[in-house]
């Protein structure tokens, strides 16, 4: 047996709202929309996988959800030009990545990084 994919969800009645973000911000691609859901994704494959933690690092709260990016910067840009508070970082941590932390319209904190 093994698993083929982790998905994560988030409850919202403004599913309008998550295109704005997951796919003008964060430039994920519209996977699926069956009116009362949406998954954002991407066609190429990634990565597998699932943390748990006791506090999300350098003191701060564990973060909903983690996305590694390709270019912190432009989306740190993007996320400051749509209006969005970072709540943390952007930091270099000791363990290798650059990182920030911001609020999804649904209140989701999300940990964006990219390993230096």
């Amino acid at each position: 047996m093994k698993v083929n994919r982790i998905v994560s969800n988030i409850e919202t009645s403004q599913l309008v709202n998550a295109g704005a973000f997951y796919k003008d911000i964060l430039g994920l691609e519209l996977l699926m929309d069956h009116g009362w859901i949406q998954t954002y994704g991407s066609s190429s494959k990634m990565s597998l996988q699932i943390s748990l933690a006791s506090e999300g690092g350098s003191g701060t709260p564990v973060p909903d959800l983690s996305i590694e990016v390709d270019d912190l910067d432009a989306v740190l840009l993007a996320v400051q030009q749509a209006g969005y508070k970072i709540e943390y970082g952007p930091e270099s941590e000791p363990w290798g990545v650059r990182r920030f932390y911001v609020r999804d319209p649904f209140d989701k904190l999300l940990n964006i990084l990219q390993h230096q």
